[in-house]
């Protein structure tokens, strides 16, 4: 006999169903809806100790859907219990969207205790994602990539308001600076205390190029190389940019201030948050392997560590590259085969940043992987870095896949022929 136990896991509440499954008939043991919380965690628990004791189950499934904050403690108190271990019961957090997919074939009908039985009813079709319980380390890593991860993005949504109000104060800079091929950033303290400073558009004008390159070089600690012909490009684009009056100019000069606040902002608070990463890389095993691949650092092998988990759960590299969802599904119908299709995006969004990430940096370090990106990028007229960012990432999944799984720590094609 086997037990399965359905979970349909809210912010307040847990909807619990135990199915029987024996010779191949499903009974219902036992539905209860209780808090979602130790309490009524605690009562499903003793449910299953008892029905356990009275008819020894063979096998014990508890599962239930990833629903992010709110099934992340009921998953941790049913994978860690001690007395749950000693009989050998198995949690699994499945995808929300295996789940609707086997719903749609067993009822249209929808409410929360029907839910925790088609949960039950898709655990005994075997057809579950493999879960290995996480250590507090690996929740705690967790946390910290997943915090990261939003700030950046709301720090990028702040860096794109800046440049729409820098714009506003001077339409012609960024493509200007762009059009001289000259590296320098926009948001460079340089250009940062230029355009937030205490110096006006209107003295930008009537100073000359040398004494541009004079203030430009005191700004950046003497760092330019050409200093005057930085100073030549942005006089020309603050002479040719629209001119605003006072009470617009001084809007747009306090949005920017804001804006470089907020940035400044997250950049010590992402600061804060890698240097949290750093500390429990330095506790976690695999930590090591991912580090040993050039290009990635202690921030890029934590995120693809915490939402991998155990490499183990993934029989191949292909299944890890869809649970990031970096792969192509494929559309046949007869003898028709769809030549171009979309990349699938269905998979963990978290994983599949952090592989494009590191796979950005790999390849300025790994000639492979570099050659890799050009062949991809130079294949289409549009889109080519993105394109090519990607393709490039699930390359990446495999060496990924192959080290953690082996154990072992990356070693560069020549160096590998030389042993």
């Amino acid at each position: 006999m086997k037990l399965f136990v359905g979970l349909d896991v809210s912010k307040a509440k847990l909807d619990a169903c135990f199915l029987l499954r024996e010779d191949d008939t499903n009974t219902i043991l036992w539905q209860e809806t209780v808090a979602n919380s130790e309490s009524g965690a605690t009562m499903i628990k003793d449910q299953i100790l008892r029905f356990h004791e009275e008819l020894n189950f063979d096998k014990i499934l508890v599962g239930m859907e990833a629903t992010g904050q709110y099934s992340m403690h009921p998953s941790l108190f049913f994978s860690n219990d001690p007395e749950l271990k000693l009989i050998n019961v198995e949690t699994i957090v499945e995808n929300p969207r295996v789940i609707h997919r086997f719903s749609k074939v067993w009822t249209e009908e929808k409410n929360d205790k029907l839910d925790a039985q088609i949960i039950a009813e898709f655990l005994t079709t075997g057809k579950h994602t493999k879960t290995q319980p996480r250590e507090e380390k690996f929740v705690a890593l967790l946390r910290f990539t997943r915090t990261r991860y939003q700030l950046i993005r709301q720090m990028t949504e702040a860096q794109q308001h800046y440049v729409e109000n820098l714009y506003y104060k001077c339409n012609t800079l960024s493509s200007d600076l762009k059009a001289e091929n000259i590296s320098t950033s926009v948001f460079s303290s340089t250009m940062i205390q230029l355009m937030n400073g205490d110096i006006s558009m209107a003295e930008i004008r009537t100073m000359n190029s040398v004494e541009l390159a004079a203030l430009l070089q005191k700004f950046g600690r003497g760092r330019f190389k050409d200093p005057v012909k930085l100073a030549k490009v942005i006089r020309k684009s603050v002479s040719d940019s629209y001119r605003l009056g006072k009470l617009a100019q001084d809007s747009i000069d306090i949005n920017l201030g804001v804006q470089m606040r907020v940035i400044r902002g997250f950049e010590q608070e992402i600061k804060i948050i890698d240097k949290a990463i750093e500390n429990i890389m330095e506790t976690i095993d695999s930590a090591k392997t991912l580090l040993s691949i050039p290009g990635i650092g202690p921030v890029y092998a934590a995120g693809i560590i915490a939402e991998v988990g155990q490499i183990d759960r993934f029989n191949h590299e292909a299944q890890l590259a869809k649970y990031a969802g970096l792969y192509w599904p494929k559309h046949q119908s007869g003898n028709y085969q769809k030549e171009k299709t979309p990349m699938s995006k269905s998979g963990n969004r978290y994983l599949r940043y952090y592989l494009v990430q590191a796979a950005n940096s790999v390849r300025r370090y790994i000639p492979e992987y570099e050659a890799y990106y050009q062949k991809k990028y130079k294949e289409v007229p549009k889109t080519q870095h993105k394109r090519a960012l990607v393709l490039t990432a699930r390359k990446l999944v495999r060496l990924v896949f192959a080290l953690l799984s082996d154990h072992q720590l990356y070693i560069a094609r020549s160096e590998a022929m030389e042993s």
